[in-house]
């Protein structure tokens, strides 16, 4: 017997939740299938089987907290002289589960999470009624929780339609109730909400604002947008001119880079910038690291590869960590302007937003220019408001005029 244990999770991570058993005692599994997952504060970790063989017996059900090496599961290898008519009845009933998913899911060509393919038999809705939010149209298990109660909601409506309910009677404090729904929030979304209410108590953090006109940019972006991709093989976004911007503003303005430990400050003469990626479970900040160091065509490149890694649900405890300075594109949703909390212990994060075209005056006339408006939240504990502002306008210049990012003004 073969025991399967909860892997390593990652620096600081004690224990995980068992969120979805894709195996039942009884059944078989091949070396490397995935037979459960595992739900920790930041991402989740799916556990492969060590060896072919026979799931004989789960010890850790569904929704048990469990701590780093405890025991998941028991696996029995398989036999050697295993007879044919136990080969031939496991197939069969691997068809017989196959006609049943194909019944209940008409399109197949949409990839689906392995955490949301449990919750679809379960809940026993139709694959057609799901609307993917990851990418290229995956399927995720938040998608299938939103789908869920949209039916329930089209029901509970089609319901209040054909009974009319008298205002002030019983029915309708039982129709308010039919209406709501109770969901134990995940252990991403908890650690969200305690890390962002630690941090609002914690630190002396206020927020300082500026603007920024985006036709540089925009105008060298577009010229050279298709020369970048055929020779780099990725798309020039925005992103990487406002982290070389910021990367050579920490270096003028040092603190905003730097964080608290108990009565001392520590500087940190590198930057591992956190890109804030909004996911189908909840916020993540996947950190590039020494990112100073790195060209246009390599930040571009992280980004989208921790970019893709976090909508799937694929990013380590290893790739959060350590992050020493942080950027918010709250724009991509359409934000004009926002004051984004800090990422603790960092001191410092830049609140990115919609580019707009404003009327703006330049040399006595009003002109229309792209604008976005941009916003540092900073821990007044650590970094003067001479400083922030400092850092902001810095950011500001190079953004304005990108040769500054070349000539390292």
């Amino acid at each position: 017997m073969t025991e399967i244990r909860v892997p390593t999770l990652g620096e600081s991570v004690t224990e995980a939740t068992v969120a979805t058993w894709f195996k039942k005692p009884g059944e078989n599994v091949s070396t490397d299938e995935m037979i459960c997952e595992l739900e920790t504060d930041k991402v989740t970790v799916e556990v492969p089987a060590p060896i072919s063989g026979v799931l004989s017996e789960i010890i850790a059900n569904e929704g048990e907290t469990v701590a780093v090496n405890a025991l998941l599961a028991v696996l029995t290898a398989k036999s050697n002289n295993l007879t044919s008519k136990t080969q031939q009845k496991s197939d069969n009933d691997n068809q017989e589960n196959g006609l049943k998913t194909d019944k209940s899911h008409k399109d197949l060509s949409v990839e689906v999470a392995p955490s949301a393919k449990k919750a679809i038999i379960e809940a026993g809705i139709a694959q057609d009624e799901i609307t993917g939010s990851g990418r290229n149209g995956r399927i995720m298990k938040e998608d299938v929780k939103n789908a869920i109660l949209s039916r329930e909601q089209k029901q509970s409506l089609e319901k209040v339609a054909q009974v009319s309910i008298p205002v002030g009677s019983k029915s309708t404090s039982q129709n308010i109730n039919t209406r709501e729904e109770r969901i134990k929030m995940s252990r991403l979304r908890q650690t969200i909400a305690k890390r962002l209410k630690d941090s609002q108590n914690t630190a002396a953090m206020l927020t300082t604002y500026n603007e920024v006109d985006m036709t540089a940019v925009i105008d060298l972006r577009q010229e050279y947008k298709e020369l970048f991709q055929q020779k780099h093989g990725v798309r020039l976004g925005f992103l990487s001119f406002f982290t070389k911007a910021c990367c050579q503003a920490l270096k003028e303005i040092p603190e905003v880079n730097a964080e608290i430990d108990e009565d001392e400050i520590v500087y940190k003469n590198y930057v591992n910038m956190g890109i804030a990626t909004g996911t189908p479970t909840g916020l993540v900040v996947p950190v590039i690291r020494n990112v100073d160091e790195l060209s246009f065509s390599e930040i571009e490149k992280q980004i989208a590869e921790k970019g893709l890694r976090a909508r799937d649900g694929n990013l380590s405890m290893a790739d959060m960590q350590d992050g020493t300075f942080t950027i918010s594109n709250g724009g991509v949703y359409g934000s004009l302007m926002s004051s984004p909390i800090l990422n603790p212990p960092q001191s410092g994060i830049l609140g990115m937003h919609k580019i707009q075209d404003r009327p703006i005056a330049i040399n006595g006339e009003i002109v229309i220019r792209p604008m976005m408006y941009l916003a540092l939240s900073y821990d007044h504990r650590i970094v003067d408001g001479k400083g922030a502002v400092t850092f902001l306008v810095r950011v500001k210049e190079a953004l304005e005029d990108p040769r500054r990012l070349l000539m390292d003004l």
